[in-house]
């Protein structure tokens, strides 16, 4: 019997969609559906080469570009998945139509070895038979050059090498290569274990290595999570929302990428596909300060490292809205035509053309982020008067831009205009620069900035007003509607309730919201005007709701969004308000900030109960 007859019994691969888990170390990660199949892996970092590419490429991996890691059932008939608790761990049930089944864990390693935090650019994947004598069939697809390459393979005793021209991966196993390199199924006896990673030799056994490395990796995540100051009420929401934050890290270099993945539409067939692998200083900022608040602030202190080289590198000019994790200036925009994209929702673009923009909201992006740093006693590398003046040449960039056009947070492409957040966050960097500079018992500085925040606030007060719509409008003059003026409670420029944002927030409910989600804005963009509510919105509405005393009602929204969330807990960018469904690119740093400030937002306080 040939091997193709002899997988007849195997199911085709899950339709692409969302409901995947994230495992990664902070050095990179990979993303997993829900039947164990590893359908995006970018190496060596999150910005490289995605080795496994079947989220965006989804033809048969023997005819196309096509790529994946897949350990599957024969007679598959359900899956049950979920990560081991307060860990990035994930588990996979598969189960026969027999009641036969197998559990695969992986997961990337990461835990504290030699004085460092050993994250190996490695997967481990390990499985185990569950009931019966499953038979199961392994397929290693791996490309390089966005699928344009297939490797050059090679075979050791017990391992594999998949040899590139800029990467070469092996993989170490003791489960037979023979069924692995012809994709034979067979019986599965005992445990087998997969390391894909660097072509470098294990130091020890493959199921020593593999066994040692899951119990490390579940011991750190433990311990990490253990140690967060947590709300008491939706305790498991916030513990993943904060895992996942934590794994957008780059700690290499303290860079926080915006999401893991490129060219996740926005919305069905729309043609908003961006690529987020990158660090953008604004989506950054408030990664740094949602984990601030649940008192992990090691985040804020990798990515400050990283903050301070932008700055430096600035030398008081310009800054860019983003960057490449290496601190990259140049992010060209490119399409990968022979890609299909998501459900064959095309382009997939690599790069990211709003590197060009002027976003000016960036200053106040810049200057929030480091501000607990001049604060924060606990810290082991405390800002002090250097740090303080090489922000004030931000401060100043924020004061000569704050009623200049530029592009917006929203990153529009073909309008310019002075936008009222762009305008609020560089009040918003002096507001900071003059409270760091009380406390570096500088007063003639803070005077300064104190004078610079008071005239800015005056006009933004005065020109944002729309006394037609009354609300602040989204840019000086204006008259359209954008939720980012909702940000006005989350930096303190206005008391939430103040008249005019208790009007604002009623005017964005009539004209933004669709039931309990909230669009970006009323106004056409480049595509037209969207289709998909954009969650971090919906977040800020649930934080403003609570501040002006409308507590029920944020609480209800937030169950939606709660409910919104995959079956691991997860939110990409965006969520369609007719279908549920989840859109854009994922997991969404935006998103997973929103379930932690919501839930710290609305818990009921731990003396309520201990």
């Amino acid at each position: 019997m040939s091997v193709a007859s002899d997988s007849t019994h195997f199911a085709p691969p899950a339709e692409p969609s969302l409901a995947m888990g994230v495992i990664g170390n902070c050095a990179f990660s990979a993303l997993i559906d829900a039947r164990g199949r590893i359908v995006w892996c970018c190496l060596p970092r999150f910005d490289g080469d995605p080795v496994f590419n079947a989220l965006l490429e989804q033809g048969s991996s023997d005819t196309d570009q096509s790529s994946a890691f897949a350990i599957e059932i024969e007679d598959f008939a359900q899956a049950k998945q979920w990560y081991e608790p307060n860990t990035a761990v994930l588990r996979t049930q598969l189960l026969d139509k027999s009641g036969q089944g197998i559990e695969i864990t992986d997961f990337a390693p990461r835990f504290f070895s030699h004085s460092r935090f050993f994250k190996p650019m490695t997967l481990v994947r390990r499985v185990r038979p569950l009931h019966g004598a499953p038979r199961i069939r392994v397929s290693l697809d791996i490309r390089f050059d966005w699928g344009r390459r297939q490797p050059l393979i090679t075979q050791g005793s017990n391992h594999l090498r998949y040899v590139g021209d800029a990467l070469t991966l092996r993989l170490s196993t003791d489960a037979p290569l023979s069924h692995l390199l012809s994709k034979q199924p067979f019986v599965l006896t005992r445990e087998l274990n997969f390391l894909l990673g660097a072509d470098e030799s294990l130091a020890d056994g493959i199921a020593d290595t593999a066994r040692l490395f899951e119990q490390e990796t579940v011991s750190y995540w433990r311990q990490w999570s253990q140690r967060l100051h947590i709300p008491l009420e939706w305790q498991d929401a916030v513990i993943r929302a904060a895992i996942t934050l934590k794994l957008s890290l780059f700690e290499d270099t303290g860079a926080i990428v915006a999401a893991m993945t490129t060219s996740i539409p926005e919305a069905p067939g729309s043609q908003r596909n961006w690529d987020y692998r990158y660090c953008w200083l604004r989506d950054a900022f408030f990664v740094v300060r949602a984990l601030n608040s649940l008192s992990e602030v090691s985040t804020m202190e990798d990515y400050l490292r990283w903050l301070s080289n932008v700055v430096v590198q600035a030398r008081g000019g310009h800054i860019q809205p983003l960057y490449g994790i290496g601190l990259e200036r140049e992010l060209p925009e490119a399409v990968m035509d022979h890609l299909s994209g998501y459900r064959g929702m095309g382009p997939v673009r690599v790069g990211n053309q709003a590197q060009e923009h002027f976003q000016h909201d960036v200053y106040g992006n810049v200057v929030l982020g480091a501000a607990q740093a001049f604060h924060d006693q606990r810290l082991l590398h405390r800002a002090g008067l250097a740090e303080f003046k090489r922000l004030e040449d931000v401060g100043e960039q924020a004061a000569r831009t704050y009623d200049k056009p530029d592009a917006g947070m929203w990153e529009l492409r073909t309008r310019a205009r002075v936008h009222t957040s762009s305008a609020l966050m560089c009040w918003a960097a002096c507001d900071r620069l003059g409270k760091i500079a009380l406390v570096l018992a500088l007063p003639e500085r803070a005077a300064y900035w104190q004078d610079h925040a008071r005239r800015m606030q005056e006009r933004i007060l005065r020109e944002a007003w729309s006394e037609e719509r009354q609300a602040f409008a989204e840019s000086f003059g204006g008259r359209d509607l954008d939720a980012s003026v909702l940000l006005m409670i989350e930096v303190g420029f206005i008391d939430p309730k103040d008249p005019r944002f208790i009007a604002t927030v009623d005017a964005l409910e009539i004209h933004l919201c669709d039931g309990p989600y909230m669009r970006r804005y009323e106004a056409p963009d480049d595509f037209g005007k969207p289709e998909t509510a954009f969650n971090i919105c919906t977040f800020w509405r649930i934080d403003a709701l609570a501040r002006i005393g409308r507590k029920a009602q944020a609480r209800e929204i937030f169950t939606t969004m709660l409910a919104a969330r995959n079956h691991l807990g997860l939110l990409s960018e965006d969520t369609h308000p007719v279908t549920g469904e989840m859109w854009g690119n994922f997991p969404q740093t935006y998103s997973m900030v929103g379930i932690i400030n919501a839930a710290v937002r609305l818990s009921a306080p731990w003396d309520s109960q201990v």
